[in-house]
């Protein structure tokens, strides 16, 4: 225990000219309570002890706004926290920090279910393969959710909000209500994660919504693609290559090809060796994230062949003034509302090819369904098939395209 020193009042302070000189003057009442004098002449209160086998200087505040009988009384817990063996200086470092934890955490529990799900958007969409998907999310989101909690803390959501924003629509707009839901249910995870909000997920559906709302299985209707019966694709395609265009093209490059019309669309010259009879897809272009050869006819050739290929020019199908590829949704125009086909959809035409395949053709289903880039449904199959029958395909796009364009 150090020596206490003479005990000194507060006229001493102020008068005493030893106690203006730079240094540290012990002012007594309490053993190490001392006052600092600076070399510019500012005065502090600092408490000179030793905790453990460590000394110590801790500040007690300036004087004069820190006046003598405060800054003993300040010392004095001091020394009885160090009689308790606690370190004061380590101890002021926990109670700052424990003071900035809460004040992240109160600000991180004020995010909003809008700005949780901007970020989770923010963060997710460089991973998204289809580039409308991030405007998809926020165009379900604006319409069904953002109304009833898009500016309600993310912490407050429980699962009278999710039911008041599905409820009302599972059994009419079943499909899309469910992404919706499952959309909920994404956000508020994310936010989980962040820690701006604690507790099970109310927007779950297993184990929980599913207690409440009926199977989407049981209600949904599912809705096929309207396909155009095989027997009429070849008149079809006759009066489908009398109109001029790219739009046309691409009708028509879809159903030579059987690919998807996202796929044509999106064609780059660099994917096709025409030599070769060979259109190789990318996997990030494909809806399985497969690459996929697609066996081209004589006559998708001779159409590729045919269209503008300046140097330099990227898309097979470019867009107005050569920004991009052309729009796929011209296909569906084309079809519906040019040629007056209107029960008929574009992607139909992978149905037609199917079912001529399977009709008037001794070709095997897994040839047909590889030509479709179908994805086996075995998982098991899956891993054990190393080829994609390209060889066997070609004869089946050759059989197509002759079956397609007699003469």
């Amino acid at each position: 225990m150090p020596r206490i020193a003479k005990e000194l009042g507060p006229l001493d302070i102020k008068k005493k000219k030893e106690l203006q000189v730079a240094g540290y003057h012990p002012v007594g009442g309490v053993a190490g309570l001392c006052l600092q004098v600076s070399k510019t002449g500012t005065k502090s209160w600092v408490m000179r002890c030793k905790v453990g086998d460590k000394r110590r200087e801790i500040g007690l505040g300036a004087y004069p706004g820190v006046g003598l009988a405060l800054a003993r009384e300040k010392a004095q817990q001091i020394r009885d926290e160090i009689v308790a063996g606690v370190d004061p200086v380590a101890q002021r470092l926990i109670n700052r920090q424990s003071i900035v934890q809460a004040q992240l955490e109160e600000k991180a529990m004020q995010w909003t279910f809008r700005a949780c799900a901007e970020a989770y958007i923010k963060a997710k969409s460089p991973g998204w393969k289809n580039v409308k998907h991030a405007s998809q999310w926020t165009n379900t989101l604006e319409t069904y959710v953002y109304p009833t909690i898009g500016d309600m803390l993310v912490r407050n959501i429980n699962i009278g909000h999710v039911t008041a924003i599905i409820e009302p629509h599972w059994a009419t707009k079943n499909e899309t209500i469910s992404r919706v839901r499952n959309r909920i249910e994404l956000v508020l995870d994310w936010a989980t994660v962040r820690k701006f909000r604690v507790g099970d997920n109310p927007a779950r559906w297993k184990g929980h919504l599913d207690k409440l709302l009926a199977s989407p299985s049981k209600i949904k209707k599912v809705e096929h693609q309207e396909a155009m019966p095989y027997a009429d694709v070849p008149a079809f395609m006759v009066e489908l290559r009398k109109r001029t265009g790219l739009s046309p093209r691409m009708l028509e490059l879809v159903i030579l090809t059987a690919a998807r019309v996202s796929e044509v669309a999106g064609a780059r010259w660099s994917e096709f060796d025409l030599d070769a009879n060979v259109w190789t897809i990318p996997a990030e272009r494909m809806k399985a994230n497969r690459e996929h050869r697609v066996a081209l006819s004589p006559q998708a050739v001779t159409l590729l062949r045919s269209l503008p290929h300046p140097e330099g020019a990227e898309f097979v199908l470019p867009g107005q003034r050569g920004r991009s590829h052309l729009n796929p949704e011209s296909a569906r125009k084309l079809l519906q509302i040019d040629m007056k086909h209107t029960r008929v959809t574009v992607h139909g035409f992978r149905s037609s090819f199917r079912d001529w395949a399977a009709e008037c053709t001794n070709f095997a289903g897994d040839v047909v369904e590889a030509a479709l880039a179908h994805s086996l449904k075995d998982k098991v199959e899956a891993a054990y098939k190393r080829t994609d029958l390209f060889a066997k395909r070609i004869d089946l796009m050759n059989a197509w395209a002759k079956y397609t364009s007699p003469g």
